[in-house]
């Protein structure tokens, strides 16, 4: 959680420096929103368009040497996850050091679109989501790598230690109540199928601004730098609790994007009676980490994004019966 105080700071000019000294391209550079790291689209003057990604300077670099590793396993599987750009030296992973700490830089390329939140979410974007995710799930079924067994804060294995550990930095009471009943569900539902849910390296974060669309197509999923080793179904659960976010009929909406992903990967029993306690657990934690983010740092807006929408859909998404979940999610 130390990261957000320890995010890099460099400005366009530096990101443009840094682009032409160790990739040997030059061009525009624009900063684009982040949590923990800094990421540039670089449009070269080719017209080329690439991601500059500043990492966080505690973060380590086996974790980033293995999402290199996962975005080369996805390359020969899938068609719509960012590529690794190497540096001039032949290496994926380069540094570069401010005057008060090194960072480890990478360049992958970009994906042109719009992110999921800034579209008409049609029934064709929510089933193309769903086979993209479960297409995702099959292509990491057979990866592994050990960076990913880690102990991070937004593995949803984590999410009952996190509203307990800050539910208090929550200042609405009425929000707190909530919280506490998130919990209680996943204590009668979840905790006892808890041995029986697969896990596996996952992506972790398809939100809503990590899912490009083009043309109401799915064009890319991006960002790797929360992959964890966790709850299989909860790829899908994290995906769900961006696409619930202010629909009248939330419900609907997800059922179309976990019956397309059915399409591509199977659920077992217990995941699928799992799935919406999972996805209301991430909303939860979302919640309690934005509240001790914005208390470190308070003028990065990046960590409010969703934080609105989410008070406003989680009294609503909590009034839906889960036998009624489980119904429509079984169909």
């Amino acid at each position: 959680m130390s990261l957000v105080q320890h995010a890099p700071s460099f400005d366009d000019a530096q990101a443009a420096t840094i682009a032409n000294d160790v990739y040997g391209i030059s061009g525009v550079v624009k900063e684009l929103p982040s949590e923990r790291d800094q990421n540039f689209l670089f449009t070269a003057d080719t017209g080329e368009r690439f991601v500059l990604k500043i990492a966080n300077s505690l973060e380590q670099r086996a974790l980033l040497e293995a999402q290199n590793e996962a975005m080369r396993h996805l390359q020969t599987r899938v068609d719509f996850c960012p590529r690794v750009v190497k540096a001039q030296s032949g290496e994926s992973i380069a540094q570069v050091s401010t005057k008060t700490a090194p960072h480890y830089v990478r360049l992958v390329t970009f994906i042109p679109g719009l992110p999921l939140a800034n579209v008409n979410q049609s029934s064709d974007v929510l089933v193309g989501l769903g086979k993209k995710l479960g297409q995702l799930t099959s292509a990491l079924s057979d990866f592994d790598q050990e960076a990913f067994h880690r102990d991070f804060h937004w593995d949803l294995a984590n999410g009952l230690n996190v509203i307990r550990e800050y539910e208090l930095l929550v200042t609405d009471a009425s929000l707190r109540l909530q919280l506490d009943s998130c919990v209680l569900r996943f204590e009668n539902v979840v905790l006892p199928r808890l041995a029986r849910l697969r896990r596996s390296i996952i992506h972790a974060d398809a939100n809503d601004y990590n899912v490009i669309v083009d043309d109401e197509r799915i064009a890319g999923i991006i960002d790797f730098g929360d992959m964890v080793y966790s709850y299989t179904v909860g790829e899908l659960a994290i995906s769900l609790a961006y696409v619930v976010l202010g629909k009248e009929d939330p419900l609907e909406c997800a059922s179309k994007v976990a019956a397309a992903y059915l399409s591509e990967w199977m659920l077992t029993e217990d995941e699928i009676d799992s799935l919406w306690t999972l996805m209301l657990m991430r909303l939860c934690m979302s919640v309690c980490l934005a509240a001790f983010q914005q208390s470190q740092k308070p003028d990065n807006q990046y960590l409010d994004i969703s934080q609105q929408s989410i008070r406003q859909s989680l009294p609503l998404l909590l009034e839906i019966d889960l036998d009624q979940v489980s119904r429509v999610l079984r169909a």
